[in-house]
């Protein structure tokens, strides 16, 4: 067994376009507000308070590592944000593994380890997905910047 990992991606909150250019657009509105604002005492104020507040926020987001990714020992290992657990997805017991959509949405939350119907769902970036299915029929989700590169290790491990 290799210690080295075959695949490694890491997936960070702030560095999604859409969700960046709508904090810029809110700080940009709360500038513009605070510029036009007769009385800057109080509610003027605020707003230039508000707006360096998203700013620094924005800024903090593009540095928090959401989750990682990793292809090793004939395992894929996700490992999330200071409280969440290590999840371990033995390949063993995966019967198929395809690439696709994540979503056909514009919007997608970031999620870490969500069960819902049938599905566990791991996703901070990306529109493409691999798709894994298990022997019990359940399906992992695993939104990736990189699925081709994902798909490929994930093939490779499997057959190894």
């Amino acid at each position: 067994m290799s210690d080295k990992a075959v695949f490694t991606e890491k997936q960070y909150l702030g560095r999604e376009f859409i969700p960046t250019t709508i904090r810029v657009v809110l700080a940009l509105f709360c500038f513009a507000i605070y510029f036009f604002t007769d009385e800057r005492e109080t509610s003027g104020n605020l707003l230039l308070v508000v707006g360096i507040a998203i700013i620094v926020i924005s800024v903090i987001l593009r540095f928090m590592l959401h989750f990682s990714t990793r292809v090793q020992n004939k395992s894929i290992f996700l490992d999330g944000l200071w409280t969440a657990r290590l999840v371990k997805i033995d390949l063993n017991s995966i019967v198929k593994a395809e690439k696709g959509l994540y979503s056909r949405y514009l919007f997608n939350n970031p999620v870490y380890n969500l069960h819902s119907r049938g599905t566990i769902r791991f996703y901070a970036a990306g529109n493409d997905a691999v798709y894994l299915t298990d022997r019990d029929g359940l399906v992992y989700i695993i939104g990736s910047r990189q699925s081709d590169e994902l798909l490929k290790a994930i093939l490779a491990e499997m057959k190894r």
